[in-house]
């Protein structure tokens, strides 16, 4: 047998041997677990939850510039960045646009802070439904009276 392999694996790690008492190991996993949730903790939430929100915000972007665009010639002229494709071109640049600067802003802000996930999760739900609901046809006519 090789010389190297005779020690047990503990002489052989230079490890201490496993615990076989039931409490010391039960106060060892314990002070395991709290490790770990102080070091979850310790993350900030902060700059996904302005991602999420950002996210809503670019959403409802697009909404409400497609319902400007298609309301007022005025805003229609101005959204029109490539004469092919209308107002279009200007209203998704435009929600892009406002989708990163908030999401910068947000992040900024954020950064280090841990947030309410879940009230920034429902507003960001929220925007997106207004957004979607703002560029279905009906309820644009219905908005605009037609």
């Amino acid at each position: 047998m090789n010389a190297s392999r005779t020690g047990t694996s503990v002489e052989r790690t230079g490890g201490t041997p496993p615990n076989m008492g039931g409490a010391s190991s039960e106060s060892t996993t314990a002070a395991r677990r709290a490790q770990a949730s102080d070091a979850t903790e310790a993350i900030p939430n902060g700059p996904a939850a302005a991602a999420i929100l950002a996210a809503g915000a670019g959403c409802f972007a697009v909404g409400l510039f497609a319902l400007a665009g298609d309301a007022f010639p005025a805003f229609a002229r101005f959204f029109t960045f490539y004469k092919p494709t209308g107002p279009l071109s200007g209203v998704t640049t435009s929600a892009i646009i406002v989708w990163l600067l908030s999401w910068f802003v947000l992040s900024r802000q954020w950064g280090a802070r841990s947030v309410a996930l879940g009230r920034v999760t429902a507003a960001a739900f929220v925007l997106l439904a207004l957004g979607v609901l703002l560029t279905f046809p009906p309820f644009m006519d219905l908005l605009q009276g037609k």
